[in-house]
């Protein structure tokens, strides 16, 4: 397992007129979250386009427990719980700066071939830079 870290401060236009992250925002910081986990790896997601591989979201599912708010600075925590066939699903839990967990969910991405668009395996070197943290 494999857990990554990063923190964004919520911007006023993520923000409703109540104050509140809009809830079609929280996707977008699990892509940060998701983007700087496989950037740890040295595959971020330019790399993996270069080898000809398209990574589409198959599934997200997300829970909302509380709301984030205009400036709060959120950690996002990102989690790799098993290592990759075909499918990639990514844990993620977010927290307020008063470390408390304000929305959790998972999206699953498909490793797909960009030629022939079908899935595929995920690519070797990801694997074995994985494989230490399991």
């Amino acid at each position: 397992m494999y857990t990554s870290e990063t923190k964004i401060r919520v911007r006023y236009g993520e923000t409703d007129k109540m104050g509140y992250v809009y809830y079609g925002v929280y996707p977008l910081y699990f892509e940060v979250g998701r983007t700087e986990l496989m950037r740890e790896f040295n595959f971020p997601y330019s790399k993996i386009e270069e080898m000809g591989i398209m990574l589409p979201v198959l599934s997200l599912d997300i829970k909302y427990l509380k709301p984030a708010k205009y400036d709060d600075l959120l950690t996002i925590k990102t989690t790799l719980k098993e290592i990759p066939l075909a499918r990639i699903t990514f844990f993620y839990q977010i927290f307020n700066q008063n470390n408390e967990l304000l929305n959790e969910g998972t999206t699953t991405l498909v490793f797909v071939d960009e030629k022939t668009r079908r899935p595929r395996k995920a690519p070797e070197d990801l694997l074995k830079s994985l494989t230490k943290h399991f």
